[in-house]
């Protein structure tokens, strides 16, 4: 594993399971379905592994169906119209993301974000939170012709920052993180305080991992800019 990262001069993070704990809301979003129809709540403890999955997660969990379900379309936007309804009622930023956002800030390292969740819920999710006001690239998973494994993604934030992709870290908690921020050309951290649940993330190839958000400051070689 890397123990630094010399020649970043950039980060990128995904957004749910690495800066911000939402799955308190999705899990709302998707129980209320239940609840409208009669059925038993079920604990966030069911949900939580599966947020980082979005809709096809959380549908998963309440109804025990897949995308190749004939009701999966419908049911997915009425979770979608769910979501919005709540989307930052229980939502809360991570320990450590704060103090983590407001150190690159201290130094001037441009920072953004690269999410699969659509615009439609990444735009007014991230403006109702003050700690994304210093983000200076904010992509979602329709941002671009293809989201995450997929590089495009990430090359679009790193233009937005107006640095080479190999100049970037990319932080995640999930594979697909890892996989999008290798065809980049970049270098990858796996966040284990998300939603991993018991996943084993040596095998995603990652240069290193973190498990807090502030352990990601050793591992840069950034100075102060004046």
């Amino acid at each position: 594993m890397k123990t630094n990262f010399n020649s970043v001069k950039a980060v990128l993070f995904d957004l749910d399971g690495t800066l911000i704990d939402s799955a308190p809301d999705l899990a709302a979003a998707a129980d209320k379905m239940r609840t409208d129809r009669g059925l038993s709540s079920l604990p966030l403890e069911l949900y939580r592994p599966m947020a980082g999955a979005g809709a096809r997660g959380m549908l998963g969990i309440a109804f025990g169906i897949g995308p190749d379900h004939a009701e999966f379309p419908a049911l997915r936007e009425e979770f979608f119209r769910n979501y919005e309804g709540c989307m930052n009622q229980r939502t809360l930023v991570f320990d450590g993301v704060a103090q983590l956002i407001a150190s690159l800030v201290d130094r001037n390292i441009p920072w953004g974000v690269v999410t699969n969740k659509s615009m439609r819920f990444t735009t007014p999710l991230t403006k109702g939170m003050p700690l994304f006001a210093s983000a200076r690239a904010v992509v979602g998973g329709d941002s671009t012709p293809h989201s995450k494994p997929h590089p495009a993604p990430l090359l679009e934030a790193a233009r937005q920052l107006s640095v080479k992709p190999i100049q970037c870290v990319y932080v995640g908690d999930d594979v697909r993180d890892v996989q999008a921020g290798r065809a980049a050309g970049m270098a990858t951290v796996a966040a284990t305080y998300g939603y991993l649940g018991n996943t084993d993330v040596r095998s995603w190839g990652a240069d290193t991992h973190i498990a807090t958000p502030l352990a990601l400051l050793p591992l840069l070689n950034f100075k102060r800019v004046a």
